[in-house]
C-alpha cells in the first residue's frame, strides 16, 4: 500500500541533490561526511544527513548552457557541488580544484546570492562531472508537503582538501565517521537518522573503499525509490524494493524516522 491517504494525489516533488563524500582511512572503511541539521529547519530538523539541497534556477541555467541534451541530470550534479560548497566549504567536482582560500571566496560569493555559473566564471573553475558518480535516487511520498526527489552521488574527498566547516545556519555541526559508526550513533540515540539516510548508511557500510562503493553503484540501477507501507502481523513496516543494492529492505514504522 502506498504511504498516502486513499485518493490523495501524488504530491509534486522538489528536485534535490545529495553528495556522499568518502575519505579513505588507512586500513579500514572510509569516513563519510555528515552534517547535523539545525533544529529550526522545517525538514529533517536535528537529523544527521549528507550535504545537499534543492536544485535552484542557477543550477538549471548553467546545465542548459553546458549540456542542453542532458540538462536535468547535470543540473542535479551542479546542485550537489554547489550545496556541498555552501554547506561545508569543501570544493568537489571542480576543475582545476581551487585552493582553500579560493574555495572560501567561492563559498562567500554563493552565500551572498551569486549564481554558480557566475561564481565559477569569476574564479576560473569549471564543472568536473566525472567526479560525482550516481548512487541512488529517493522519492518518498509519505509527506503531503516538502516531498523531495533527491539524487544521491558518490565523491572522493580531493587530496589536500580540509575537513570542512558548516555554515552555522542550516547545519550546526559537521562530522567525519564511518557508516558503521554513524549507524551505531543512531542506534544509541546519539544521532537522529531519517529512514533514507539509515538505509544508505547500511549500504555504505558494506564497502571498504571509495572504489568499492563506486563499483556497487555502477552495478545497480539508479531508479526512484518510493517507500511503501506493508501491513504485517507484527505491525506496519516501511519497505523499499529489492535489487537496488540495499541490505535491509524494511523497518517497523514505529522506529522509522521519516523526517
Amino acid at each position: 500500500m502506498q504511504d498516502l491517504p486513499a485518493g490523495a494525489a501524488d504530491p509534486e516533488a522538489i528536485p534535490a541533490a545529495t553528495v556522499v563524500i568518502l575519505r579513505e582511512r588507512p586500513g579500514g572503511a572510509p569516513d563519510v561526511l555528515m552534517v547535523e541539521r539545525s533544529a529550526r529547519m522545517a525538514f529533517a530538523a536535528g537529523a544527521w544527513v549528507f550535504p545537499g539541497g534543492r536544485v535552484d534556477p542557477g543550477d538549471r541555467a548553467l546545465a542548459e548552457r553546458l549540456a542542453p541534451d542532458d540538462a536535468d541530470e547535470l543540473a542535479h550534479v551542479i546542485a550537489a557541488i554547489r550545496e556541498t560548497l555552501e554547506e561545508t566549504g569543501i570544493a568537489i567536482g571542480l576543475t582545476p580544484l581551487p585552493s582553500a582560500a579560493r574555495a572560501a571566496a567561492m563559498r562567500a560569493d554563493l552565500l551572498a546570492g551569486q549564481t554558480i555559473g557566475a561564481t565559477l566564471s569569476r574564479h576560473g573553475s569549471a564543472i568536473d562531472r566525472a567526479a560525482l558518480v550516481p548512487f541512488a535516487r529517493w522519492r518518498p511520498t509519505h509527506r503531503l508537503s516538502r516531498v523531495f526527489d533527491a539524487r544521491f552521488y558518490l565523491a572522493r574527498l580531493p587530496d589536500g582538501a580540509g575537513p570542512g566547516e558548516v555554515d552555522g545556519t542550516e547545519n550546526v555541526a559537521l562530522r567525519w565517521l564511518t557508516a558503521a559508526e554513524a549507524l551505531a550513533a543512531g542506534a544509541s540515540g546519539a544521532a537522529q537518522l531519517i529512514f533514507p539516510t539509515r538505509r544508505n548508511l547500511e549500504r555504505l557500510a558494506l564497502f571498504d573503499s571509495h572504489d568499492a562503493a563506486v563499483a556497487d553503484a555502477r552495478a545497480h540501477p539508479v531508479t526512484p525509490i518510493c517507500p511503501v507501507l506493508e501491513r504485517r502481523a507484527d505491525g506496519d513496516h516501511l519497505c523499499i524494493p529489492a535489487g537496488l543494492g540495499y541490505p535491509r529492505l524494511s523497518e517497523p514504522v514505529v522506529t522509522a524516522d521519516r523526517g
